[in-house]
């Protein structure tokens, strides 16, 4: 499908989400709140913490697979948790290919609910605890812990058509990306500031091996923005040519388990791992943030701002109240 056909669906998606409501969920996070299981599940968020240390402890790698976990839930169909959900037709958001091909931290959800539901029985939402894990793993590799509004209730609905037309791919451009996030109610500084989690975690060579390494374009050669230095360490490790290559690279080789501000400093020195995180010099505003962030002497900055961009992303299209429902186990079968 032609770039200009789906920018238009895109925009289009937009329009209409921005004047219709969607029924069962709210708006800008209404019905959501700090310490929102106060009362009802008060040890909730320590108990996630808790499992979370573990987890992290037993496979260091996990800490980020659940932060990518949050993403892939949030941005299709608002953070619901449907992304926990499984169907049998294989037509859900987790088959949805290759979007949800290696995504991880399953399990460690089920693990943690099954922590809650013998604290608090059917309390505590599948879609609450992904994104409480999700901040949890920032902090757990030495990222600001923030405060998390909690609330949301379960969604019951798993397309992968959703995750497909809902998630930016690895190359897109800066007009693509700012074009997602848009249609999100996300703004460019959600944009550049949640790109920053590639600071933690790895990435499979088919990923960005052909886009940055082999083809750009279609052309048949190296990404001409690639820094000429970092390239040649990337083609060791991925082989041309093969498209389901899984060999896993470090998004950010400065120091790939540290919460940090070394991902802009290699944006910025041209040596982000995806055509996407090289796009983020493409725009004003994205350039310039990434500019200030690589030579920021401290990340106070940067961990208020990605604060608050988890918030706003955690808002989206939320269900609420009496709408959706609280599962005993996340990973039900959808059909």
């Amino acid at each position: 499908m032609a770039l200009d056909v789906i920018l238009v669906r895109l925009l289009v998606v937009a329009a209409v989400a921005s004047v219709l409501p969607v029924p069962g969920r709210a708006d800008a996070g209404a019905g959501l709140a700090v310490g929102f299981y106060n009362k009802t599940c008060p040890r909730a968020e320590e108990l996630v913490l808790e499992e979370m240390r573990d987890i992290v402890h037993g496979d260091p790698t996990l800490g980020p697979a659940l932060l990518r976990l949050l993403f892939h839930d949030c941005f299709v169909r608002g953070c619901d948790g449907s992304i926990m959900l499984k169907s049998k037709s294989k037509t859900g958001e987790r088959d949805a290919m290759p979007m949800s091909a290696s995504l991880r931290g399953f399990d460690e959800v089920e693990r943690i609910k099954a922590k809650l539901e013998d604290a608090c029985p059917l309390t505590v939402s599948c879609a609450d605890i992904i994104i409480m894990a999700a901040r949890d793993a920032v902090y757990l590799t030495n990222g600001p812990r923030f405060p998390v509004e909690t609330g949301r209730r379960d969604g019951k609905v798993s397309l992968s058509i959703d995750a497909e037309n809902d998630l930016a791919p690895p190359n897109a451009n800066i007009v693509d990306l700012k074009t997602y996030f848009s249609v999100k109610n996300l703004s460019w500084k959600d944009l550049v500031v949640l790109s920053g989690s590639h600071t933690i975690g790895r990435a499979q060579c088919m990923a960005f091996a052909a886009d940055r390494l082999y083809n750009n374009s279609g052309k048949g050669v190296q990404d001409p923005t690639l820094d000429k230095e970092y390239a040649p360490g990337l083609r060791e490790l991925c082989e041309p040519g093969k498209k389901k290559d899984e060999t896993k690279v470090f998004m950010d080789p400065e120091s790939p388990n540290g919460f940090d501000l070394s991902y802009y400093k290699s944006v910025y020195g041209n040596r982000g791992l995806f055509v996407s995180d090289q796009a983020l010099l493409d725009d004003k505003w994205t350039r310039h943030y990434v500019a200030r962030m690589a030579v920021a002497e401290s990340t106070e900055e940067y961990f208020k701002d990605y604060a608050a961009a988890m918030i706003n992303m955690g808002r989206m299209e939320v269900i609420t109240g009496g709408n959706g429902e609280i599962r005993k186990f996340c990973s039900a079968y959808v059909d």
